[in-house]
């Protein structure tokens, strides 16, 4: 007998033999997929065949839907946030970017010097959390919120550091960064990371930011543009470090530089302020 084409699947003719349980490939698939006993199910197709809407008035609608061979994943809690959250930013807050280039000849020789003496072995981001809560003291008009009707003076410097988990993006936050040295910073990251990992981090943990920072450097990202995180009116991105001709002393060289770029709320924030603080970072 011919195949049947149902929904753009082709599938094989059924068997006639009563003593068979008639459903359509489709249908078995997802049966399987979600444990449900299809002997019980009552088929509405041609000649009492199960097809795949007895699988959804079943279990009132299928949790994960198989269109043609592809698979819709339901989306988990913590994706829906990040939507969430991501999407009213992006489409209140009109963004606007700012890249600068850094030579960081000099933090590298920073980073080699402090692992040479010390246990603790620090990577480049904790030292440029430790630059962007310094450069935060100078330029005060950066660490601020919208209000609506008001422009919030944020007075602590509650630097969010973004993680990227299995499922998602988690942002945990080290409160009073400027009052902390790297070496506490990278030991509260590391918390950070091991509490993700384990799905830990408290709601105290995850709120108070007022500036974030996202590094995809080790990712050998060279530059991007990230979205605000609210209620910060800045995020910073930090690229990877790359190798290349720099002109040092007059003379062309081979040096280290790094691109940050600084996505910042045109509500509140200026370009002209923002520049001056990727000036003082860098």
């Amino acid at each position: 007998s011919k195949s049947i084409k149902n929904n753009n699947i082709e599938e094989a003719p059924f068997v006639q033999d009563q003593q068979k349980l008639k459903i359509s490939p489709l249908a078995r698939k997802i049966a399987k997929e979600k444990g449900i006993d299809i002997n019980k199910i009552q088929g509405s197709g041609d000649h009492g065949r199960i097809v795949k809407r007895d699988l959804e008035t079943e279990r009132g609608q299928v949790d994960t839907k198989f269109v043609n061979d592809s698979l819709k994943e339901p989306l988990s809690q913590m994706r829906k946030t990040i939507a969430k959250r991501l999407s009213e930013s992006k489409f209140s807050a009109p963004h606007f970017y700012l890249t600068t280039e850094i030579n960081v000849e000099n933090l590298m020789e920073l980073r080699e010097n402090i692992n040479k003496n010390g246990t603790i072995k620090i990577s480049y981001n904790d030292i440029i959390i430790k630059a962007v809560a310094f450069s935060l003291t100078k330029h005060p008009n950066i660490n601020v919120s919208w209000g609506k009707d008001s422009i919030i003076l944020n007075k602590d410097i509650n630097i969010g550091v973004a993680i990227a988990v299995e499922d998602g993006l988690v942002v945990p936050v080290i409160k009073n960064t400027n009052q902390k040295n790297i070496l506490e910073i990278k030991k509260k990251i590391k918390d950070f990371v091991q509490k993700a990992k384990e799905k830990k981090l408290t709601l105290e943990e995850l709120t108070g930011n007022t500036f974030t920072v996202s590094n995809l450097g080790m990712f050998g990202i060279d530059e991007f543009t990230a979205i605000i995180n609210p209620p910060d009116a800045c995020i910073l991105a930090v690229g990877t470090i790359n190798k290349k001709p720099i002109v040092k002393n007059e003379e062309l060289a081979i040096g280290h530089v790094m691109k940050i770029t600084l996505s910042s709320d045109h509500r509140i924030v200026d370009g002209a302020e923002g520049a001056k603080f990727l000036r003082t970072l860098k």
